[in-house]
């Protein structure tokens, strides 16, 4: 917005622009932001001078998200009022949401001079220099908001003691936000009744989290232990949320049904907890809750969570038809809500019955809107490469531990060549945790973005001058595939963390390799592909994972094949294959692990279809999760583990090799079906990679027959890794560098060209 609007005064509304003013107002308290936008804008035909229906009108705009509109109709009521309070305020919201800061800014201090005693605009203006990088005029912004707050009594200051610590965390000021936030609860200790617990209960929330994040579990989670105290269904609900998202999954667990036990009839207690069961493999009790939220009232994500549910337990087709409904009236209605799209994409992954060229079809039809109205390439101006470091931003979610994106990537940030390099992670992520701090350590610039809407971020990551964006989330959770699709840098990437295309018409690239994506294979990507000598993921694990016992007595015992892999790998196909390895090898067992076989529902279910095809009870173990380093603990108990089709193993593939255990992969179509025989063949162990099914099932018996020379294999593999290129993080992260080194040379030599439009 602009500072410079005349001052009119305000003029009463004539009888017949009040009538329409109150008539659209009944219109937008019942949210019809269409019939309110007509109101209004028939008022100010009737009073060209009335400011009130003027903000209104905004309002709508806003709501509406018309956002340029809503800018020209703030500055139209600062015209007809430059004294109104709240339109200086609300059009610094909506250009901080549009990323414009500096303007944000002005407007935040114009409403200041206007009320120089209110607090709102000071604390916003605070928000928004803090993320500009003004420190200084923030922290005065701040202490003018905290001084207003006070004159109004203590739950008011308490209350901008919170929004501004909030604040602070959401740019990763924790230590700054727990300054506050222990200050507030020590101001807090005497205040008594249950309003009062409640409020100290979200002071606790909030600057546990504080302390989290920076490294100080114990203190945060004893915080967080005295908040489960309160009795506030909202309070109780964060702290459950917090508390999953730190993996203290069982402490969320006991809050939730806390929460379901002190509010029986609400229907959104029921609701969290059984999204939570579900999310932590408890299928059963899960579907139990969400059945009785819904016989209390509307439940908007059932299907979603069903469709989850599906997928879970290993029935990808039907939440792929769940996902796909809902997707395509998402995008028949326009309604943007790309998310669904990225499940349906994900499923189809998984998917018996969808061929290669099928899934790549998907993937298109699904997220060509998503590039509809992108900025062209053209219009990003850099400097020439020449003489510089080439800037590289990272959007990530998952730089956190046990996720494999911070397994593979941690290596490749300490070997990264800073004087090659100026990298920026924007990480838009809610789990911190110490291997947060890590890469935060390791990259040169850490912008925490979580909070940051996608105009937000794009401005900040064209701000930075970045020349290749690097997508590590494809269509998993929070993922910016929107940010993607409208384009945020000239040249674009996407890499590790999807098995295949993200079908976004505006990703430039996907880094790859010549075996998951072939010579030939070109047209079932919507990017271009650019080819890393040797494998994709490199697997250079930082934790010193000790090698199992390999005594001879191992050639003696029952031979055990088995899958670390989530149970959407474990699709029909997948089973059958399996138990057909089964029959043709007497004798031998099956070890399946998985988080969701903490759920004796899910044991029964796949004990269930694999009896069902043939597979004797007793031939079968199933294994819940638990922390990584025991789970590779566990591979002393494998012989063989077999690879799951069509969705192969990644990092759980690469694990296994990594503690001795062989993998027999069947190489598919596409890259999601390649992963394994990438692994293998890098490994130089060819002949364990199947063409078909009958030649995976003789392969089984083959390898299984010989148990001296599997011991062999076994106790030499690691070895063998370490002297392969594959596994040389050093030439990975070279290989890497010179990727992107390459892309921004055709890329940003394409950014003056007027014919390349994105």
């Amino acid at each position: 917005m602009t500072s410079s609007v005349a001052f009119t005064p305000p003029t009463a509304p004539t009888p017949q622009a009040a009538e329409a003013f109150n008539q659209a107002n009944a219109a937008y308290r019942a949210g019809d932001w269409m019939a309110a936008l007509a109101g209004y804008s028939a008022a100010l035909g009737l009073q060209g001078q009335f400011a009130d229906a003027a903000l209104q009108r905004a309002r709508c705009l806003v709501a509406l998200g018309r956002t340029a509109e809503a800018r020209e109709a703030f500055a139209q009521t600062l015209r007809l009022d430059a004294q109104h309070y709240s339109a200086w305020l609300e059009a610094g919201h909506l250009c901080r949401q549009q990323g414009v800061l500096q303007q944000a800014a002005g407007a935040y201090a114009r409403a200041m001079a206007v009320a120089p005693q209110r607090h709102e605009a000071a604390l916003a203006l605070f928000r928004v220099l803090a993320q500009a990088g003004q420190a200084e005029p923030a922290e005065q912004a701040l202490a003018q908001a905290l001084s207003n707050a006070a004159l109004l009594g203590p739950a008011r200051l308490l209350d901008v003691q919170r929004r501004a610590a909030r604040y602070r965390l959401e740019g990763g000021d924790a230590a700054g936000a727990q300054a506050l936030l222990a200050s507030a609860l020590r101001s807090h200790l005497l205040a008594e009744g249950d309003e009062a617990v409640n409020d100290r209960a979200e002071l606790q929330i909030d600057l546990g989290e504080a302390l989290m994040r920076q490294g100080r579990p114990a203190e945060g989670q004893a915080l967080l232990s005295q908040a489960s105290g309160a009795t506030r269904e909202s309070t109780l609900a964060r702290l459950a949320e917090l508390s999953y998202r730190h993996n203290l999954w069982a402490e969320a667990i006991a809050v939730c049904r806390r929460n379901l036990a002190l509010h029986p009839v609400s229907p959104q207690a029921h609701w969290n907890l059984a999204q939570l069961l579900t999310e932590c493999w408890q299928m059963e009790e899960g579907l139990r809750l969400l059945t009785r939220a819904e016989a209390l009232a509307p439940m908007p994500g059932a299907t979603r969570l069903r469709a989850s549910v599906a997928s879970r337990t290993g029935d990808a087709d039907a939440a792929l038809a769940h996902y796909l409904a809902e997707a395509r009236a998402a995008i028949h209605r326009s309604s943007g809500t790309h998310e669904l799209a990225s499940s349906a994409a994900m499923c189809a992954l998984y998917s018996d019955r969808l061929s290669s060229a099928e899934v790549a079809a998907l993937h298109r039809e699904l997220f060509a809107p998503l590039s509809e109205g992108a900025r062209a390439r053209a219009s990003f101006k850099r400097a020439p490469l020449a003489g510089r470091r080439l800037r590289v931003g990272l959007v990530s979610a998952d730089f956190h531990h046990q996720h494999p994106v911070n397994l593979f990537m941690q290596p490749v940030l300490r070997e990264l060549d800073r004087r090659s390099i100026e990298l920026s992670c924007y990480f838009v992520g809610v789990s911190h945790d110490g291997q947060t701090q890590l890469a935060q350590a390791r990259t040169e610039h850490w912008v925490e973005a979580t909070y940051l809407n996608d105009a937000q971020l794009a401005g900040r990551i064209d701000a930075d001058q970045i020349d290749v964006l690097v997508d590590l989330s494809g269509h998993t959770g929070q993922q910016r595939m929107a940010l993607f699709g409208r384009r945020a840098a000239p040249v674009q990437c996407t890499y590790l963390a999807y098995p295949g295309s993200t079908g976004v018409p505006t990703m430039d690239w996907m880094l790859t390799d010549a075996t998951v994506t072939p010579p030939g294979s070109e047209s079932l990507y919507s990017e271009q592909l650019w080819r890393l000598p040797g494998q994709v993921f490199c697997y250079a694990p930082e934790e010193d994972y000790v090698l199992p016992p390999m005594p001879d007595s191992l050639a003696a015992r029952p031979l055990t094949f088995a899958s670390f892999n989530n149970v959407p790998k474990l699709t029909p196909s997948t089973l059958a294959l399996w138990a057909a390895v089964l029959a043709a090898v007497p004798g031998s067992r099956l070890l399946l692990k998985a988080p969701s076989f903490g759920d004796a529902a899910a044991v029964k279910l796949f004990g269930d279809k694999l009896v069902a095809l043939g597979v004797a009870p007793e031939r079968l173990e199933f294994r819940g999760p638990v922390g990584l380093a025991d789970m590779m603990a566990e591979y002393a108990d494998v012989d063989i583990a077999l690879d799951p089709t069509p969705y192969n193993g990644g990092t759980t593939s690469l694990q296994a090799m990594w503690m001795g255990a062989p993998v027999l992969t069947l190489e598919g179509g596409h890259f999601v079906s390649r992963m394994g025989a990438s692994f293998m063949r890098n490994a130089g162990l060819d002949d364990w990679v199947a063409q078909d099914e009958a030649d995976y099932i003789a392969m089984a018996r083959r390898m299984a027959a010989d148990r001296p020379a599997l011991l062999a294999l076994k106790r030499g593999m690691r070895q063998r890794l370490l002297a392969r290129p594959a596994w040389d993080v050093q030439a990975h992260t070279r290989a890497m560098e010179a990727a992107l080194w390459g892309m921004a040379s055709e890329g940003l030599d394409k950014q003056d060209d007027p014919e390349i439009q994105s």
